[in-house]
């Protein structure tokens, strides 16, 4: 887009800020083809949860192509710590250079664990990982784990998988005011209207799976998400009139009769 600034994240530039999951699809086909509809260059997958050792038609890795997308390896399922290091360790030894830290606290909010999320991400940061780091939409957190050197920060619009969007707006924007790597808004995305408004809010982009995944048509949706994505950074860079109480004529008044 015109007057736009990049989107880069640990020194590589994309061209689609929305980045797309791979959990919940009804089969791989049905994944492929969303996310060739959604223009994203960036795919996560929860890496805990691939199954190396089985047959290759088992192996959610053989069908995203490496060379069309950058694979953003998770820590999803890591509910302390010393798990988030041990699956982060693991896509170090496969060779990934991005890595998507996420401790959550328990299986039933799915919010992330602010402690732990904190405590291994600066583990992670001086073991030279390229951390990607989602987190609550509290903006002291936010601040203190960019202060640690993270490559982006991730704040939840709302709990993963609920279809909210964004639920606290103005949390978002303090974050965007305060911080000066990547803000990605991650997980809550239900329909394109609720990417269309992050966007507005000025965040660098958007990651999501549920909203596209469980969709009646995961493929159509994921085309609706981008042109949503597109829309809302449009509508951003281009400035929005302000709310009135009252209406506005459009046409000018002066020299009617």
């Amino acid at each position: 887009m015109q007057n736009d600034k990049p989107f880069i994240i640990g020194g590589q530039t994309f061209h689609s800020r929305l980045i797309i999951g791979t959990g919940k699809y009804p089969d791989f086909a049905t994944m492929q083809k969303a996310h060739e509809a959604s223009g994203a260059e960036m795919v996560t997958v929860a890496l805990g949860r691939v199954k190396l050792d089985g047959r290759d038609d088992e192996n959610i890795l053989n069908f995203i192509d490496g060379k069309k997308y950058t694979l953003l390896p998770n820590t999803a399922g890591a509910y302390n710590v010393a798990d988030a290091l041990r699956i982060s360790r693991l896509s170090r030894a496969q060779g990934f250079k991005y890595l998507k830290l996420e401790v959550l606290f328990d299986a039933k909010t799915l919010l992330p664990d602010p402690l732990a999320t904190y405590e291994a991400a600066k583990k992670l940061v001086e073991e030279d990982f390229t951390v990607m780091v989602y987190t609550s939409d509290d903006p002291v957190l936010a601040k203190k784990l960019e202060d640690l050197g993270v490559a982006a920060v991730m704040p939840a619009g709302s709990p993963i998988g609920s279809g909210q969007g964004v639920i606290n707006e103005n949390n978002i924007r303090m974050i965007m005011e305060s911080l000066a790597c990547p803000v990605i808004v991650d997980a809550g995305m239900g329909t394109a209207s609720d990417l269309a408004k992050a966007m507005e809010l000025g965040v660098d982009g958007i990651l999501c799976n549920t909203g596209v995944a469980a969709a009646q048509d995961p493929v159509a949706m994921a085309r609706a998400f981008a042109l949503a994505t597109e829309a809302g950074r449009l509508a951003y860079l281009s400035g929005r009139i302000p709310r009135k109480l009252y209406g506005s004529a459009s046409s000018p008044q002066e020299g009617l009769r």
